[in-house]
């Protein structure tokens, strides 16, 4: 097939779609490439809960020239497909639609950054693949060539570790199914404003922009662009349930075997500083940088949030 993909042209995503399962069917996956198509070093930017791949726009340009940057709308936002049965908006489902793209783009290199929910598909596909090392047969008894593994590079965790605040879960969970539309754009606006002053301070065009994505005209109104019903399987997580899945999800991170780079909101209600300290002390291949003046989370829009990421993801 021949490219269509001009070199030096950063300025806008291609879209693309891929076609992922579930138990109750079928269902498209939409996600935005930069870069070159033919380019194996692959950087996979997996957006928070109800936000969309384009919340990697600003970090996506800086890295097209070195990554084929790939930033998927996870079912149930944006451009993706609604799921059948709204149970399935839940992390593991998120793994496996993450590994039917993979298989896609076939990567040689394969690094990740995960803000929020991002975060945790990514350790929860670090956790399956440890865990399928452990019960595969060995592939050279079977004749298959053992060199045909997947493993992820360097990983990017944007205010998310293992260990959650229920405190700041709590408060997502009360915005997350709420079925609110506007009458005009600018509306909605104030609206994600209110919402997400975990994310800083952002000028004027920095809170359209932030908006444009997750709210979608329909009729003579504005509204939510994802499934409210992902608010679901979301409200059932109690306390008990989210402490029981720690010990999972830390075993996953400790299984982490390069460079992890933990970005935390200095304000962060969702990654405490002392969850943050603990996941330096349980995987020596962490570092840590604290952005100021932020919440949950930073939105890497600007350069004092970009450049240690491109810094991190580059450096050999």
């Amino acid at each position: 097939m021949t490219s269509m993909y001009t070199p030096g042209e950063t300025l806008e995503p291609r879209l693309d779609y891929v076609m992922c399962a579930s138990p109750a069917g079928t269902h498209r996956m939409a996600y935005w490439e930069w870069g070159d198509p033919e380019n194996d070093r692959v950087l996979l930017c997996v957006h928070g809960l109800t936000r969309t791949g384009r919340d990697f726009d600003d970090l996506a340009r800086q890295l097209a020239k070195h990554y084929r940057v790939v930033c998927p709308d996870v079912v149930g936002r944006g451009k993706s497909d609604w799921l059948i049965n709204a149970a399935n908006y839940v992390v593991p489902q998120y793994v496996a639609d993450m590994f039917t793209l993979i298989a896609r783009l076939n990567p040689k290199k394969l690094d990740w950054v995960g803000t929020s929910m991002g975060g945790l598909i990514g350790m929860g596909l670090v956790g399956t693949l440890a865990m399928s090392a452990m019960l595969r047969p060995d592939r050279g008894s079977l004749g298959l060539p053992a060199d045909q593994t997947l493993s992820l590079g360097k990983i990017v965790l944007n205010d998310i570790g293992p260990q959650l605040s229920f405190a700041g879960l709590s408060r997502i969970a009360e915005y997350v199914g709420e079925p609110i539309q506007f009458d005009t754009f600018e509306q909605a606006v104030d609206y994600v404003r209110s919402v997400s002053a975990g994310f800083g301070s952002h000028d004027q065009a920095g809170w359209e922009d932030l908006t444009r994505h997750v709210f979608n005209q329909k009729d003579d109104h504005w509204v939510k662009h994802y499934d409210l019903r992902i608010a679901e399987p979301f409200a059932d997580q109690s306390e008990a349930i989210i402490q029981a899945s720690e010990s999972v999800l830390w075993a996953a991170y400790e299984s982490i075997a390069s460079p992890i780079f933990l970005v935390r909101g200095q304000e962060s209600d969702l990654l405490t500083a002392e969850a943050a300290q603990e996941m330096l002390a349980r995987n020596r291949h962490a570092r840590l940088h604290n952005v100021p003046g932020v919440g949950h989370a930073p939105t890497f829009r600007s350069h004092d949030q970009i450049d240690p990421v491109v810094e991190f993801l580059l450096e050999k």
